[in-house]
């Protein structure tokens, strides 16, 4: 690999941490507590956030039109949701042991938490229930997605993508199939159980 794009690589990781432990020490910062996992805000924050709070008729009515009007189309996503996620479970359940490759931990890719949120009616619960449940079938896809390309084909396109998942950056180079064979062994490896060494 570029020397140059490694170290920018390198930069990009080392960004997005310090960017985490941001994240995480604002949320020490916060007066929040966790009670059984479940956050529980303090009476007076709890207050101030229920005068945030709209209810769902005058929500409803201030609503545009326009987005209203998309309901038809966004809540019925969630049927090929659901089935892309047995689907993709049921894949990984399967093919993954026979290829010897880590199953993915599907539960990582699914926070729900917003709907504690106080200053939330009903329906923007939901709604955060719905998005967050969206995003994490699909990062969980891809991270399987991702899996399955590493073992099959880890080879890199010729054209430029456009944020290519992170096992993306060790595959073999286009065009070089000089230790192509060896590179596939090598990251095949790479997928295996922590606790196994030698897996299908």
């Amino acid at each position: 690999m570029n020397e140059n794009y490694r170290r920018i690589l390198s930069r990009i990781a080392e960004l997005e941490d310090e960017l985490e432990e941001e994240l995480h020490q604002q949320k020490q910062r916060m007066e929040d507590q966790l009670e059984n996992g479940k956050v529980v805000f303090q009476k007076k924050m709890v207050d101030a956030q229920l005068h945030l709070k709209t209810n769902v008729i005058p929500w409803l009515l201030n609503s545009k039109t326009k987005n209203l009007l998309t309901i038809p189309f966004i809540y019925p996503l969630i049927v090929p949701l659901v089935f892309l996620d047995v689907c993709v479970s049921i894949y990984q359940l399967i093919c993954f042991r026979l290829y010897g490759i880590a199953r993915v931990k599907r539960k990582k890719y699914f926070v729900f938490d917003r709907h504690h949120l106080p200053y939330l009616n009903g329906i923007e619960k939901f709604n955060c229930f719905y998005c967050s449940y969206a995003n994490g079938v699909i990062a969980y896809v891809r991270e399987v997605a991702s899996k399955t390309e590493q073992y099959w084909c880890p080879i890199k396109h010729s054209e430029k993508i456009y944020h290519p998942h992170t096992r993306y950056v060790d595959f073999a180079e286009y065009g070089q199939g000089e230790d192509y064979r060896a590179k596939e062994k090598k990251l095949r490896a790479l997928l295996r159980p922590k606790n196994t060494k030698n897996s299908p």
